[in-house]
Protein backbone atom coordinates (compact mmCIF):
# COMPACT_ATOMS: atom_id res chain seq x y z
CA UNK A 1 0.00 0.00 0.00
CA UNK A 2 1.44 3.69 -0.72
CA UNK A 3 0.51 6.29 1.40
CA UNK A 4 0.98 9.37 -0.29
CA UNK A 5 -1.96 11.82 1.24
CA UNK A 6 -0.84 14.09 3.82
CA UNK A 7 -0.46 18.68 3.86
CA UNK A 8 3.18 18.27 3.53
CA UNK A 9 3.02 16.65 -0.06
CA UNK A 10 1.18 19.83 -0.75
CA UNK A 11 -1.18 20.06 -3.37
CA UNK A 12 -0.78 17.24 -6.57
CA UNK A 13 -1.94 17.06 -10.13
CA UNK A 14 -5.04 15.66 -10.40
CA UNK A 15 -3.42 12.60 -12.58
CA UNK A 16 -0.99 11.86 -9.56
CA UNK A 17 -3.99 11.42 -6.73
CA UNK A 18 -4.16 8.27 -6.68
CA UNK A 19 -3.61 6.06 -3.16
CA UNK A 20 -5.76 2.75 -3.60
CA UNK A 21 -2.92 0.52 -4.00
CA UNK A 22 -3.26 -0.25 -7.40
CA UNK A 23 -0.02 -1.38 -9.25
CA UNK A 24 -1.09 0.34 -12.83
CA UNK A 25 -3.12 3.44 -12.87
CA UNK A 26 -5.15 5.17 -16.70
CA UNK A 27 -4.43 8.50 -16.00
CA UNK A 28 -5.39 11.36 -17.88
CA UNK A 29 -2.13 13.87 -18.26
CA UNK A 30 -2.08 17.77 -17.84
CA UNK A 31 -1.98 17.97 -21.94
CA UNK A 32 -4.85 15.88 -22.33
CA UNK A 33 -3.02 12.73 -23.51
CA UNK A 34 -4.01 9.33 -22.11
CA UNK A 35 -1.03 7.43 -20.25
CA UNK A 36 -0.65 4.43 -17.90
CA UNK A 37 0.92 5.61 -14.42
CA UNK A 38 3.19 3.06 -12.53
CA UNK A 39 2.89 3.37 -9.13
CA UNK A 40 4.31 -0.10 -7.75
CA UNK A 41 8.21 0.27 -6.72
CA UNK A 42 9.31 -3.14 -8.58
CA UNK A 43 7.18 -2.22 -11.37
CA UNK A 44 8.97 0.86 -11.81
CA UNK A 45 12.20 0.13 -11.54
CA UNK A 46 11.72 -2.50 -14.50
CA UNK A 47 10.23 0.16 -16.68
CA UNK A 48 13.06 2.26 -16.07
CA UNK A 49 15.36 -0.50 -17.03
CA UNK A 50 13.54 -2.45 -19.63
CA UNK A 51 14.41 -1.53 -22.94
CA UNK A 52 10.92 -2.16 -24.57
CA UNK A 53 9.78 1.37 -22.77
CA UNK A 54 11.46 4.14 -25.06
CA UNK A 55 12.68 7.64 -24.22
CA UNK A 56 13.33 8.16 -27.92
CA UNK A 57 9.75 7.52 -29.12
CA UNK A 58 7.92 9.11 -26.23
CA UNK A 59 10.33 12.32 -27.26
CA UNK A 60 8.83 11.97 -30.96
CA UNK A 61 5.63 14.87 -32.01
CA UNK A 62 2.92 12.34 -32.11
CA UNK A 63 4.18 10.97 -28.60
CA UNK A 64 1.68 11.59 -26.11
CA UNK A 65 2.91 14.19 -23.72
CA UNK A 66 2.18 14.84 -20.30
CA UNK A 67 2.77 18.85 -20.50
CA UNK A 68 3.79 21.00 -23.33
CA UNK A 69 7.10 21.45 -22.23
CA UNK A 70 9.16 18.28 -23.24
CA UNK A 71 12.61 18.03 -23.71
CA UNK A 72 13.47 18.10 -27.48
CA UNK A 73 14.30 14.80 -29.49
CA UNK A 74 18.59 14.81 -29.54
CA UNK A 75 18.10 16.02 -25.76
CA UNK A 76 20.13 14.02 -23.46
CA UNK A 77 16.87 12.83 -21.79
CA UNK A 78 15.49 11.77 -24.69
CA UNK A 79 17.75 9.09 -26.47
CA UNK A 80 17.86 5.38 -25.56
CA UNK A 81 20.96 3.19 -25.76
CA UNK A 82 24.20 3.98 -27.23
CA UNK A 83 23.72 7.28 -28.52
CA UNK A 84 22.25 8.19 -24.91
CA UNK A 85 25.36 6.87 -23.60
CA UNK A 86 27.57 8.65 -25.69
CA UNK A 87 26.18 12.37 -24.60
CA UNK A 88 26.01 10.66 -20.88
CA UNK A 89 29.65 9.72 -21.50
CA UNK A 90 30.80 13.11 -22.07
CA UNK A 91 29.67 15.66 -18.81
CA UNK A 92 29.27 12.34 -16.47
CA UNK A 93 33.00 12.89 -14.91
CA UNK A 94 31.96 16.70 -14.24
CA UNK A 95 29.46 14.54 -11.64
CA UNK A 96 32.22 11.86 -10.29
CA UNK A 97 32.11 11.28 -6.91
CA UNK A 98 36.20 12.64 -6.36
CA UNK A 99 34.89 16.18 -8.29
CA UNK A 100 31.77 16.70 -6.70
CA UNK A 101 33.54 16.23 -3.49
CA UNK A 102 36.07 18.93 -4.27
CA UNK A 103 33.39 21.32 -5.00
CA UNK A 104 32.04 20.87 -1.12
CA UNK A 105 34.39 23.78 0.08
CA UNK A 106 32.88 26.32 -2.51
CA UNK A 107 29.14 24.80 -1.86
CA UNK A 108 29.66 25.27 2.14
CA UNK A 109 31.30 29.10 1.35
CA UNK A 110 27.89 30.27 -0.76
CA UNK A 111 26.25 28.76 1.82
CA UNK A 112 27.51 30.30 4.85
CA UNK A 113 27.50 33.81 2.88
CA UNK A 114 23.61 33.49 2.38
CA UNK A 115 23.47 31.92 6.16
CA UNK A 116 25.26 34.96 7.25
CA UNK A 117 22.78 37.40 5.28
CA UNK A 118 19.88 35.38 6.76
CA UNK A 119 21.22 36.26 10.19
CA UNK A 120 21.69 39.83 9.84
CA UNK A 121 18.31 40.59 8.08
CA UNK A 122 16.40 37.79 10.69
CA UNK A 123 14.86 36.72 13.44
CA UNK A 124 12.72 35.22 10.32
CA UNK A 125 13.19 35.07 6.62
CA UNK A 126 12.12 33.26 3.34
CA UNK A 127 14.37 30.25 2.94
CA UNK A 128 13.59 29.98 -0.52
CA UNK A 129 14.70 33.45 -1.59
CA UNK A 130 17.28 33.06 1.06
CA UNK A 131 19.21 30.09 0.72
CA UNK A 132 17.35 27.81 -1.69
CA UNK A 133 17.06 29.27 -4.90
CA UNK A 134 20.19 31.18 -4.77
CA UNK A 135 22.99 28.46 -4.22
CA UNK A 136 21.96 26.24 -6.36
CA UNK A 137 21.79 28.66 -8.84
CA UNK A 138 25.27 29.88 -8.03
CA UNK A 139 26.82 26.41 -7.83
CA UNK A 140 25.37 25.29 -11.72
CA UNK A 141 26.69 28.59 -12.77
CA UNK A 142 30.02 28.07 -11.49
CA UNK A 143 30.01 24.03 -12.86
CA UNK A 144 29.35 25.10 -16.04
CA UNK A 145 30.64 28.66 -16.27
CA UNK A 146 27.76 30.84 -16.79
CA UNK A 147 28.60 34.73 -15.53
CA UNK A 148 27.35 35.36 -12.14
CA UNK A 149 25.93 38.57 -13.80
CA UNK A 150 23.59 36.66 -15.78
CA UNK A 151 22.42 34.36 -13.02
CA UNK A 152 19.19 35.76 -12.46
CA UNK A 153 18.23 36.47 -15.84
CA UNK A 154 18.60 32.52 -16.13
CA UNK A 155 16.49 32.02 -13.31
CA UNK A 156 13.28 33.73 -14.63
CA UNK A 157 14.28 32.18 -18.15
CA UNK A 158 14.09 28.45 -16.19
CA UNK A 159 11.13 29.23 -13.58
CA UNK A 160 8.83 29.77 -17.35
CA UNK A 161 9.98 26.80 -18.72
CA UNK A 162 9.04 24.45 -16.23
CA UNK A 163 5.85 25.86 -15.21
CA UNK A 164 3.08 23.67 -16.22
CA UNK A 165 -0.11 26.39 -16.38
CA UNK A 166 0.80 29.86 -15.07
CA UNK A 167 2.17 31.47 -18.13
CA UNK A 168 0.76 31.03 -21.72
CA UNK A 169 2.37 28.71 -24.81
CA UNK A 170 3.38 31.74 -26.30
CA UNK A 171 5.40 32.95 -23.40
CA UNK A 172 7.20 29.44 -23.11
CA UNK A 173 8.15 29.53 -26.30
CA UNK A 174 9.77 33.06 -26.52
CA UNK A 175 11.50 32.33 -23.18
CA UNK A 176 12.69 28.97 -24.85
CA UNK A 177 14.32 30.82 -27.66
CA UNK A 178 15.77 33.42 -25.23
CA UNK A 179 17.77 30.79 -23.72
CA UNK A 180 18.34 29.09 -26.51
CA UNK A 181 20.07 32.48 -28.00
CA UNK A 182 21.60 33.17 -25.01
CA UNK A 183 23.40 29.55 -24.69
CA UNK A 184 24.76 29.34 -28.42
CA UNK A 185 25.98 33.01 -27.33
CA UNK A 186 27.90 31.64 -24.63
CA UNK A 187 29.28 28.61 -26.57
CA UNK A 188 30.86 30.88 -28.83
CA UNK A 189 32.04 32.88 -25.31
CA UNK A 190 33.69 29.38 -24.30
CA UNK A 191 35.08 28.90 -27.60
CA UNK A 192 37.14 31.77 -27.90
CA UNK A 193 37.91 32.09 -24.65
CA UNK A 194 38.18 28.53 -22.96
CA UNK A 195 38.18 28.31 -19.06
CA UNK A 196 38.05 25.47 -16.65
CA UNK A 197 33.97 24.55 -16.50
CA UNK A 198 31.96 22.10 -18.06
CA UNK A 199 30.68 24.10 -20.62
CA UNK A 200 34.09 24.41 -22.25
CA UNK A 201 34.66 21.16 -21.77
CA UNK A 202 31.70 20.41 -23.88
CA UNK A 203 32.49 22.75 -26.50
CA UNK A 204 35.95 20.98 -26.94
CA UNK A 205 33.93 17.66 -27.56
CA UNK A 206 31.99 19.09 -30.22
CA UNK A 207 35.42 20.28 -31.88
CA UNK A 208 36.66 16.79 -31.58
CA UNK A 209 33.56 15.47 -33.76
CA UNK A 210 32.32 13.99 -30.55
CA UNK A 211 28.73 16.20 -30.84
CA UNK A 212 27.19 18.20 -33.16
CA UNK A 213 26.06 21.62 -32.26
CA UNK A 214 22.16 20.86 -32.27
CA UNK A 215 22.99 17.62 -29.17
CA UNK A 216 25.82 20.23 -27.40
CA UNK A 217 22.89 23.17 -27.04
CA UNK A 218 20.53 20.37 -26.20
CA UNK A 219 22.60 19.25 -23.66
CA UNK A 220 23.95 22.66 -21.99
CA UNK A 221 20.12 23.57 -21.80
CA UNK A 222 19.66 20.21 -20.21
CA UNK A 223 21.94 20.72 -17.42
CA UNK A 224 21.12 24.05 -16.77
CA UNK A 225 17.31 23.70 -15.85
CA UNK A 226 17.27 20.10 -14.78
CA UNK A 227 20.21 20.86 -11.58
CA UNK A 228 18.55 23.83 -10.97
CA UNK A 229 14.42 23.60 -10.51
CA UNK A 230 15.12 20.60 -9.42
CA UNK A 231 17.31 21.38 -6.63
CA UNK A 232 15.94 24.32 -5.44
CA UNK A 233 12.66 22.57 -4.66
CA UNK A 234 14.41 19.66 -3.09
CA UNK A 235 15.70 21.93 -0.33
CA UNK A 236 12.42 23.89 0.71
CA UNK A 237 10.49 20.24 0.34
CA UNK A 238 13.60 18.73 2.94
CA UNK A 239 12.98 21.54 5.06
CA UNK A 240 9.33 22.18 5.14
CA UNK A 241 9.34 18.07 6.02
CA UNK A 242 11.46 18.21 8.58
CA UNK A 243 9.99 21.06 10.70
CA UNK A 244 6.42 19.74 9.97
CA UNK A 245 7.51 16.83 12.16
CA UNK A 246 7.40 16.47 15.58
CA UNK A 247 10.83 15.63 16.53
CA UNK A 248 12.16 16.31 12.54
CA UNK A 249 14.29 19.20 13.28
CA UNK A 250 15.11 18.64 17.09
CA UNK A 251 15.96 15.16 16.05
CA UNK A 252 18.52 16.29 13.45
CA UNK A 253 20.07 18.69 15.72
CA UNK A 254 20.48 16.27 18.89
CA UNK A 255 21.72 13.93 16.19
CA UNK A 256 23.74 15.23 13.21
CA UNK A 257 25.59 12.15 12.47
CA UNK A 258 22.30 10.63 11.21
CA UNK A 259 22.20 13.43 8.85
CA UNK A 260 23.12 11.57 5.40
CA UNK A 261 20.73 8.72 6.18
CA UNK A 262 18.29 11.15 6.57
CA UNK A 263 18.91 13.23 3.46
CA UNK A 264 18.14 10.13 1.57
CA UNK A 265 14.95 9.54 3.78
CA UNK A 266 13.77 13.26 2.68
CA UNK A 267 14.76 12.89 -0.96
CA UNK A 268 12.39 9.33 -0.86
CA UNK A 269 9.50 10.81 0.91
CA UNK A 270 9.15 14.83 -0.67
CA UNK A 271 10.59 14.45 -4.39
CA UNK A 272 10.81 17.52 -6.13
CA UNK A 273 10.75 15.50 -9.01
CA UNK A 274 7.05 13.12 -8.82
CA UNK A 275 7.25 11.37 -12.14
CA UNK A 276 10.01 10.01 -14.53
CA UNK A 277 9.74 10.92 -17.98
CA UNK A 278 7.38 9.20 -19.77
CA UNK A 279 8.15 6.37 -22.32
CA UNK A 280 6.36 3.99 -25.10
CA UNK A 281 6.10 0.97 -25.42
CA UNK A 282 7.82 -0.78 -28.82
CA UNK A 283 5.72 -3.97 -28.26
CA UNK A 284 2.33 -4.87 -26.00
CA UNK A 285 4.36 -5.75 -22.77
CA UNK A 286 2.22 -7.32 -20.03
CA UNK A 287 2.71 -4.72 -16.81
CA UNK A 288 1.42 -6.18 -13.47
CA UNK A 289 -2.11 -6.04 -13.74
CA UNK A 290 -2.37 -4.49 -16.93
CA UNK A 291 -1.22 -5.01 -20.37
CA UNK A 292 0.36 -1.73 -22.23
CA UNK A 293 -0.17 -2.01 -25.80
CA UNK A 294 2.48 -1.12 -28.37
CA UNK A 295 2.59 2.62 -28.96
CA UNK A 296 0.95 3.59 -25.45
CA UNK A 297 2.68 5.64 -23.17
CA UNK A 298 3.72 4.89 -19.45
CA UNK A 299 4.95 7.39 -16.47
CA UNK A 300 6.26 6.18 -13.60
CA UNK A 301 4.86 8.23 -10.82
CA UNK A 302 8.32 7.95 -8.18
CA UNK A 303 6.38 9.18 -5.38
CA UNK A 304 4.32 6.26 -5.26
CA UNK A 305 7.17 4.31 -5.97
CA UNK A 306 9.13 5.67 -2.86
CA UNK A 307 5.81 4.74 -0.56
CA UNK A 308 5.42 1.14 -1.23
CA UNK A 309 5.14 -0.39 1.69
CA UNK A 310 6.14 -3.41 -0.23
CA UNK A 311 9.96 -2.04 -0.45
CA UNK A 312 9.79 0.12 2.33
CA UNK A 313 8.53 -0.58 5.49
CA UNK A 314 6.20 2.16 7.30
CA UNK A 315 6.90 3.84 3.63
CA UNK A 316 5.15 7.11 4.96
CA UNK A 317 6.95 7.71 8.15
CA UNK A 318 11.20 9.05 7.88
CA UNK A 319 13.09 6.60 8.97
CA UNK A 320 16.13 7.98 10.84
CA UNK A 321 18.33 5.06 9.81
CA UNK A 322 17.24 4.84 6.29
CA UNK A 323 16.10 2.05 4.33
CA UNK A 324 18.07 -1.30 2.69
CA UNK A 325 15.92 -0.40 -0.83
CA UNK A 326 17.27 2.79 -3.12
CA UNK A 327 14.70 5.32 -3.32
CA UNK A 328 13.42 6.23 -7.12
CA UNK A 329 14.00 10.07 -6.78
CA UNK A 330 16.85 10.34 -9.58
CA UNK A 331 15.29 7.42 -11.56
CA UNK A 332 17.31 3.93 -12.05
CA UNK A 333 18.89 2.24 -14.80
CA UNK A 334 20.52 4.15 -17.59
CA UNK A 335 18.50 7.45 -17.18
CA UNK A 336 19.74 7.75 -13.48
CA UNK A 337 20.36 11.37 -12.96
CA UNK A 338 23.82 12.11 -13.94
CA UNK A 339 23.86 15.12 -11.23
CA UNK A 340 22.20 13.14 -8.46
CA UNK A 341 25.65 13.31 -6.64
CA UNK A 342 25.74 17.43 -6.81
CA UNK A 343 22.66 17.51 -5.56
CA UNK A 344 22.75 15.25 -2.55
CA UNK A 345 25.80 17.00 -1.70
CA UNK A 346 24.12 20.40 -1.38
CA UNK A 347 20.82 18.84 0.40
CA UNK A 348 23.51 17.65 3.00
CA UNK A 349 25.49 20.97 2.88
CA UNK A 350 22.50 22.79 3.60
CA UNK A 351 20.81 21.24 6.21
CA UNK A 352 24.23 20.82 7.97
CA UNK A 353 24.71 24.05 7.95
CA UNK A 354 21.35 25.00 8.89
CA UNK A 355 21.16 23.14 12.20
CA UNK A 356 24.52 24.13 13.13
CA UNK A 357 23.17 28.02 12.43
CA UNK A 358 19.80 28.04 13.67
CA UNK A 359 19.24 24.46 16.04
CA UNK A 360 15.87 26.49 17.02
CA UNK A 361 14.24 27.11 13.63
CA UNK A 362 10.69 26.57 12.83
CA UNK A 363 8.00 27.37 10.74
CA UNK A 364 6.59 31.32 10.86
CA UNK A 365 3.76 31.81 12.62
CA UNK A 366 0.73 32.28 10.10
CA UNK A 367 -1.28 31.15 7.44
CA UNK A 368 0.93 32.49 5.00
CA UNK A 369 4.49 31.22 6.20
CA UNK A 370 4.19 28.46 3.13
CA UNK A 371 3.40 28.90 -0.60
CA UNK A 372 3.27 26.24 -3.08
CA UNK A 373 4.31 26.98 -6.52
CA UNK A 374 1.24 26.36 -8.72
CA UNK A 375 1.55 25.10 -12.23
CA UNK A 376 5.01 23.54 -12.32
CA UNK A 377 6.47 20.49 -13.51
CA UNK A 378 8.25 19.74 -10.15
CA UNK A 379 7.05 20.36 -6.87
CA UNK A 380 8.12 22.98 -4.64
CA UNK A 381 7.62 26.07 -2.67
CA UNK A 382 7.29 29.91 -3.33
CA UNK A 383 7.60 30.21 -0.24
CA UNK A 384 9.27 28.97 3.06
CA UNK A 385 8.90 31.66 5.81
CA UNK A 386 11.00 30.55 8.80
CA UNK A 387 11.90 31.85 12.10
CA UNK A 388 14.57 30.86 14.93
Amino acid sequence: MRQISGGRLGPLPEFLDHDDGRDVVPVVTPAGDPMWLVCDYALGRRVLTDQRFSRAEAAAPHAPQIIDAQPVPDSIASLDGAEHSRLRRIVAGAFSTGKVAAMAPDIERLAGRHLDAMAAAGPGADLIEGLAAPLPLAVLCSLLGVPEEDSGTFRTWVEVLFDISASSPREKARRRLELAHYMADLIELKRRSPQDDLLTAMVGAHDRGELTMSELLALGLALLMAGYETTVAQIGLSVLFLLSEADGWPGLVRRPDRLPAVAEELLRLTPSTPVSFSRVALETVPLGSVTVRAGEAVLVSLLHGNRDGGAFPDPARLAPDGHDAMHLTFGHGLHRCVGAPLARLQLRLVLEHLIRRFPALRLAAGPDSVAWKDGMGTRGLSRLQVAW
